[in-house]
């Protein structure tokens, strides 16, 4: 089916105290921030906090007209209680107590479950689009059991559409081939720094009409500001990346361009990106990254990045043709 979405989509880990907490109020205002800037299209996850980032988002658009938004979350993580954790905090990059643990689950129940308790959490009756969420070691289990999953509940109305997220290019490509998704969500894996996606990925997409929604263009925070940060995916950037992201941010410095407006248009200009998916931690950068988004990018900027070798040649410019 066609899926259709704001050009900016608002990420929704920061709601789940990606790396450092947050006050309900600030996650509710960031949200609100985003609709009167434009944003329609949130995505959020169990994953992100231990369902604080849904409980959050949803309570949020409560404010809304459902049919004025499309919110995905994703499966493949089903989320247990914990007791043993409740005065421990979560391991996994969220600053939250590890009241819950999360068991991997990719089997048609496992889809069931989780998307039955993201309703609950998020307090709505549908889902817009359902991601099968970071199956690297699991594909098989995916393929044969929660994509024909989601490909049933979109038959039925429950889900509007399906597709799966991940950090790789390989594999998403290959569940293509294998099913009839609707959207793949791409992180980190076309960007300033790096474009693998370019080789099979995008083009198939494109092929086939499936919608790219490019998350992770800052590479986990190395992109995100004007001189490069020291997080590349995640974990502290190597010294080889760090200086490539400075050599990139020295050429954007020289259009009069910052590195994180030239790291979100980059993805934008590609024809099979439906929707750059970026994450705030404040309603200030939420403001920041819409002004980013509709800002001009120079031409010359992706030439003179291609004739220095810090970008690809084949990378496709805001003007929809190959430099």
């Amino acid at each position: 089916m066609k899926v259709t979405v704001t050009p900016l989509g608002l990420g929704c880990a920061q709601l789940g105290n990606l790396y450092q907490a947050m006050t309900d109020e600030n996650a509710a205002l960031t949200v609100a921030r985003a609709w009167d800037e434009g944003i329609r299209y949130f995505d959020t996850a169990p994953h992100y906090g231990l369902g604080l980032s849904e409980r959050r988002l949803g309570a949020a658009l409560a404010a809304y007209p459902r049919a004025d938004y499309v919110l995905s979350t994703k499966v493949g993580r089903v989320l247990e209680p914990d007791p043993d954790g409740a005065s421990l905090r979560d391991a996994e990059l969220f600053d939250v107590p590890a009241a819950y643990r999360r068991r991997w689950d990719f089997s048609r129940d496992g889809v069931l479950r989780s998307l039955e308790d993201s309703l609950t959490r998020l307090g709505l009756d549908r889902i817009d689009i359902a991601y099968v969420h970071d199956p690297d070691n699991h594909f098989e289990e995916a393929a044969s059991g929660a994509l024909p999953a989601l490909l049933e509940l979109r038959e039925q109305g429950v889900i509007g559409a399906f597709g799966v997220g991940m950090n790789q290019t390989p594999m998403l490509t290959e569940f293509i081939r294998r099913s009839d998704l609707d959207a793949v969500m791409v992180a980190g894996r076309y960007t300033l720094l790096s474009q693998p996606a370019l080789d099979e990925l995008l083009p198939l997409c494109e092929e086939r009409g499936i919608a790219v929604m490019a998350a992770g263009v800052f590479n986990g925070g190395i992109l995100a500001t004007a001189s490069p940060g020291i997080k590349y995916d995640y974990v502290d950037a190597p010294a080889d990346v760090v200086a490539k992201a400075e050599a990139i941010a020295a050429v954007c410095a020289k259009h009069g361009v910052e590195l994180p407006q030239a790291a979100m248009a980059l993805p934008a200009a590609h024809p099979a990106v439906a929707t750059v998916v970026v994450g705030a931690q404040t309603p200030d950068q939420v403001s920041a990254n819409v002004a980013r988004a509709r800002a001009e990018v120079p031409p010359g900027l992706w030439s003179d990045l291609i004739d220095a070798g810090l970008l690809r040649p084949d990378t496709v410019t805001r003007a929809g043709a190959d430099s």
